[in-house]
C-alpha cells in the first residue's frame, strides 16, 4: 500500500503546480488505530508527510511538467510500479536548462534542438504507429522518424519500442465499448459485395467502409433517399419504420458533401509550404490522440483511474502544440484552421443517440479522414471546447450545449453560414411546443444571419407523417384547420425553414409499427402490475426494456427489482451522464438483462437483440408508443411489445389505438394463474422492505441535512422539525431485526422453485410404461412461441364454430 500511494503523489502534477518541488520520499506517520474508530476519520487508509523539498518558480514547474509529458509513455507505466523518483535529477536538470534555452532564442537552428526534436519525432513514431495499428496500415510508420539523427537511431528504437508497448496497452485494456460495436461489427465478412449501392452514387471510400462493415445491400429508405441527396442536391424529409436504417441515409450524403468540399479546396492545399504540410501531420496526430482520450471519458464510467489516462493522453497533444508554435508556425495553423470550417451538423433529441449516431458517422467515414465530434450536455465543456478547436468537419449535438458554446461564440462554431448539411434526427419530437427552445433559437440564426441558400437539411423520424385524429370540439371552431400528412410536413418545414420543395419519402405503414412486432395486453388494477412485472421477467428471461412514465416510478422499481435478485439497470434523466452510457453498455453485453428506464431511451437506439419490451405505464402519445415499441423487432428481426393497461391508463390506450387505426383488438397475454399466489408472496414481501428501507434512507436524510445546517449556524434544532418520530434505541434495534427478519425469510422465498413441476403419482405404470414428469413447456419457450401457439387455439376454435 506504501509504494502505491507513493507512487500516486508521484504521478499526479498537483503538488508541482503549487510550486512545491519533491526532492526527497515520502515516510509513513504512524497513526494510534483508535483514531480510525472515530467517524471523523473513518475516511484515512493512512498519513504520510514530507520533508525534503524545496520550492522552485512556477513558470518553471511548468517547463518540467511539459518536458516529462514527452518524455516516453513506458516512464508513465512505471510510476505505478517502481518506488523510485522517474526521473534522475541530472536528467531533469538538462531538460530543463534546454526548455529555457528554447525559450530565450526562438530563431536557434535546428542543430541546437537535437535532442528535443529527437523525443518529438520518437513521440510522433508511436502515435502514428498506434494510428496505423488500428487503421492497418503500419507500412508507412516508420516514414516519420527518419529525419531522426543517425547517432542516436538504437537508442530510439528502444525507446520507441518500449513506449510503444505501454502507449499499446491502454486501448487493448480499456478497449471502448458501445453497444453499436455489436451492430456495427455483426457481419464477419469484411469484403461483401457491394454493387447494390455504386447506383446511388455513393462515395469510393465510402463503399469501401461498407464493403469492410459487410452491408451489402441497401434498405428501402438508403436506396430511395441517397439519388435525391446526392445527385440531385435536394433537402429530403424521410418517414420510416424504426431499425430501418435512417442513420446511414443522412449520413452517408453528408460525408459526400464533406468530400467535394474537400475536392474544392484540394488545389489551394498543394500549393501549401513544406512547414504547413508539417503541422497537418502533428494536428492530426494530436487530433487522434485527443480524441481517443474523449472517447475513454464518453465510453468508460469508470473510477478516477480512467480520467488520469485520459488527462495523460490529452497531455501528450498539449507538448505537440507547445512544439509546432515554439518552431513559429503559427501564421500557417491560423491559414490552415480557416479552410477548414464546420460543414456537417447534426442534432439529435437525447444525448445516447447522439453517441450511437456518432460512432455510425466514424464506422463508414472509416476510409475517408473526415473528423467527427461530439457536443452534448452531462460532460465536461472544456473538453469539448478543446475537441472543436481541432476543426472537425461533421459535429453531432444536442441543442442544449450546442447553443450554450454558441452564445459563448466559439471560433468553430461562429461562421455558420458555410455549414453545408444540416439534420435534424427525430425532428417530429425535437420541434414540439415546449420543448427544445434552444433548438428555435439556432433555426432563427441558421435561416437569418448565418442562412446559406446551398446548404441542405435532412429531416428524419419514425413518426413525422403519424397524424392525431382532431376532436370534434375543437373542428367546430371557425378558424379550425383538419390536420393532414400534408399539413403536417408543411408546419415542419415552415419551423425548420426548408423554403424550396424537398423529397418527401414516406415509407410508414398504416398502423406505424413493424409488420414483424407482436403487440399484447395485459388489463389488471394498478397495484397488481409489479406482480406481472415480475412473473413476466422470470418466465421469459431475455434482454427486456421496461417504459415507465416517471423518474419515480422507475427508481421504485429497481429498488424492487433489486431485492428480488432481478439485478436491473436504471435509466432515466436525473442520473450522471456516464453512469447511463454504462448501463446502456452492459445492457448490451449481457444475454438476460432488464433494463429499467423512462421516456429517454425510446428513440432511435439501436440496442441489438432487445426481445422484449413492456409498456409498465401506457405512454401519453401514439408516437411515444410507436418509439418504445420500436426497440424491439429491428432490422427484420422479431420481437414482443407488452401493454400493462390498469384503470388510469385506458384513455391513453383507446386514443393510441383510434390514433394507430388498429384493424383487430390487441391479443391478451397469456398467463399461468396458478403461479401468481408465489409471486404476490413474494412481492408483497420485497414491498413492505422497499418500503422500510425507503423511509429509513429519506428520514436519515432529512435529518441530517437539518442537524448539519443546525450546526452551521449555531442553533438548537426543535425534535418537531425532524421527519419521523424519534424512537428509543431500543424501537430502533427491533426495527432493525424485523427488517433482517423479512429479508431472511425473503431469501427462503426466492430459493424455493417458483414453477413447480407436479408428478402423477396414480397409476404411474397404467400405459405400461414409466410416465416421467414432464418439463414445463413454457419455461423452455419464448413469450413470442406462447404468443403463437395461443393465436393458433383461438383461429382453430373460431373455425370449429
Amino acid at each position: 500500500m506504501k509504494a502505491r500511494k507513493g507512487g500516486r503523489f508521484r504521478s499526479s502534477f498537483k503538488l508541482k503546480q503549487k510550486g512545491i518541488e519533491v526532492i526527497g520520499k515520502w515516510k509513513t506517520v504512524q497513526i494510534d488505530p483508535n483514531l480510525f474508530a472515530e467517524e471523523e476519520f473513518r475516511n484515512i487508509v493512512c498519513l504520510e508527510e514530507l520533508t525534503d523539498y524545496r520550492q522552485v518558480n512556477s513558470s518553471k514547474v511548468g517547463k518540467v511538467k511539459e518536458k516529462r509529458k514527452a518524455e516516453g509513455v513506458s516512464e508513465e507505466g512505471r510510476e505505478e510500479k517502481e518506488d523510485e523518483p522517474v526521473i534522475p535529477p541530472k536528467k531533469k536538470k538538462k531538460t530543463k536548462d534546454l526548455r529555457s534555452k528554447t525559450n530565450e532564442n526562438n530563431d536557434t537552428t535546428a542543430a541546437e534542438f537535437d535532442e528535443p526534436v529527437d523525443k518529438e519525432a520518437k513521440h510522433k513514431e508511436i502515435i502514428k504507429l498506434v494510428d496505423d495499428e488500428d487503421h492497418g496500415h503500419v507500412a508507412d510508420s516508420t516514414s516519420s522518424a527518419k529525419d531522426a539523427p543517425k547517432k542516436k537511431k538504437k537508442v530510439a528504437k528502444n525507446k520507441a519500442s518500449q513506449a510503444q508497448e505501454a502507449l499499446l496497452s491502454v486501448p487493448t485494456s480499456k478497449k471502448v465499448k458501445n453497444w453499436t460495436t455489436e451492430v456495427l461489427s455483426a457481419s464477419t465478412d469484411r469484403k461483401a459485395d457491394v454493387s447494390a449501392w455504386k447506383d446511388l452514387f455513393v462515395p469510393e471510400p465510402v463503399l469501401r467502409a461498407l464493403s469492410y462493415l459487410g452491408f451489402s445491400a441497401p434498405t428501402p429508405i438508403q436506396a430511395l433517399s441517397l439519388p435525391s441527396a446526392i445527385r440531385d442536391n435536394m433537402d429530403v424529409l424521410g418517414a420510416a419504420e424504426t431499425g430501418s436504417g435512417k442513420t446511414l441515409a443522412f449520413a452517408i450524403p453528408v460525408i459526400h458533401s464533406v468530400l467535394q468540399w474537400q475536392k474544392s479546396n484540394s488545389s489551394t492545399t498543394r500549393n501549401d509550404s513544406v512547414s504547413k504540410d508539417s503541422h497537418q501531420h502533428h494536428d492530426e496526430a494530436s487530433w487522434e490522440n485527443e480524441n481517443e482520450a474523449e472517447k475513454l471519458t464518453h465510453q468508460q464510467a469508470e473510477d478516477s483511474r480512467d480520467e488520469d489516462d485520459a488527462s495523460f493522453t490529452t497531455g501528450c497533444v498539449k507538448v505537440l502544440e507547445n512544439f509546432v508554435s515554439d518552431s513559429g508556425d503559427e501564421t500557417h495553423t491560423v491559414d490552415y484552421h480557416k479552410k477548414r470550417p464546420l460543414l456537417g451538423l447534426v442534432l439529435t433529441p437525447t444525448r445516447e443517440l447522439a453517441v450511437q449516431v456518432k460512432h455510425h458517422i466514424d464506422a463508414i467515414a472509416k476510409f475517408t479522414g473526415i473528423k467527427t465530434a461530439i457536443i452534448v450536455g452531462g460532460m465536461a465543456a472544456q473538453k469539448q471546447e478543446r475537441v472543436l478547436n481541432r476543426k472537425p468537419e461533421i459535429v453531432i449535438a444536442t441543442p442544449g450545449r450546442l447553443w450554450e458554446l454558441v452564445k459563448e461564440r466559439h471560433p468553430h462554431l461562429s461562421n455558420l453560414r458555410q455549414l453545408r448539411c444540416l439534420v435534424i434526427d427525430e425532428a417530429d419530437r425535437m420541434v414540439e411546443k415546449g420543448h427544445f427552445l434552444e433548438l428555435s433559437q439556432l433555426l432563427e440564426i441558421l435561416n437569418d444571419s448565418q442562412y446559406n441558400p446551398q446548404r441542405q437539411t435532412f429531416v428524419f423520424s419514425a413518426t413525422l407523417t403519424l397524424v392525431h385524429q382532431t376532436p370534434t370540439r375543437v373542428l367546430q371552431k371557425k378558424n379550425a384547420k383538419k390536420m393532414d400528412k400534408k399539413t403536417k410536413l408543411e408546419l415542419l418545414m415552415e419551423k425548420i425553414g426548408i423554403k424550396g420543395k424537398p423529397k418527401v419519402i414516406d415509407l410508414t405503414r398504416k398502423e406505424a409499427t413493424v409488420e414483424t412486432l407482436t403487440e399484447t395486453r395485459i388489463h389488471c388494477n394498478t397495484n397488481e402490475k409489479d406482480y406481472y412485472l415480475y412473473y413476466f421477467l422470470l418466465q421469459y428471461p431475455g434482454r427486456t426494456m421496461v417504459f415507465a412514465n416517471s423518474i419515480d416510478c422507475v427508481k421504485r422499481l429497481s429498488s424492487l427489482l433489486t431485492i428480488l435478485n432481478c439485478d436491473p439497470l436504471p435509466l432515466h434523466a436525473n442520473m450522471h451522464q456516464k453512469q447511463r452510457l454504462k448501463n446502456l453498455e452492459r445492457f448490451a453485453e449481457r444475454e438476460s438483462c432488464v433494463l429499467l428506464t423512462t421516456d429517454v431511451a425510446a428513440r432511435g437506439l439501436d440496442i441489438p437483440n432487445v426481445q422484449h419490451v413492456i409498456h409498465y405505464q401506457v405512454p401519453r402519445t401514439s408516437e411515444l408508443y410507436v418509439h418504445r415499441s420500436g426497440r424491439t423487432a429491428r432490422a427484420a428481426n422479431e420481437g414482443l411489445s407488452l401493454l400493462l393497461i390498469g384503470p388510469d391508463d385506458l384513455i391513453n390506450f383507446r386514443k393510441i389505438y383510434k390514433t394507430l387505426e388498429k384493424s383487430e383488438e390487441l391479443p391478451f397475454f397469456p398467463v399461468e394463474t396458478k403461479c401468481m399466489t408465489s409471486i404476490k408472496e413474494r412481492m408483497n414481501l420485497a414491498r413492505q422492505i422497499e418500503k422500510a428501507e425507503f423511509f429509513n434512507s429519506r428520514a436519515k436524510q432529512h435529518n441530517s441535512w437539518l442537524q448539519q445546517a443546525a450546526e452551521a449556524l449555531e442553533i438548537d434544532l426543535d425534535d418537531n422539525m425532524l421527519m419521523g418520530k424519534k424512537t428509543s434505541e431500543e424501537e430502533e434495534s427491533q426495527k432493525q431485526k424485523m427488517l433482517k427478519g423479512m429479508k431472511k425469510q425473503l431469501k427462503h422465498m426466492l430459493s424455493q422453485p417458483l414453477f413447480k413441476v407436479l408428478m402423477k403419482t396414480k397409476y404411474p405404470t397404467q400405459s405400461g410404461k414409466l410416465l416421467l414428469p414432464q418439463i414445463s413447456v413454457s419455461m423452455s419457450e419464448s413469450a413470442l412461441g406462447t404468443m403463437s401457439k395461443q393465436q393458433a387455439k383461438k383461429k382453430k376454435s373460431i373455425k370449429l364454430n
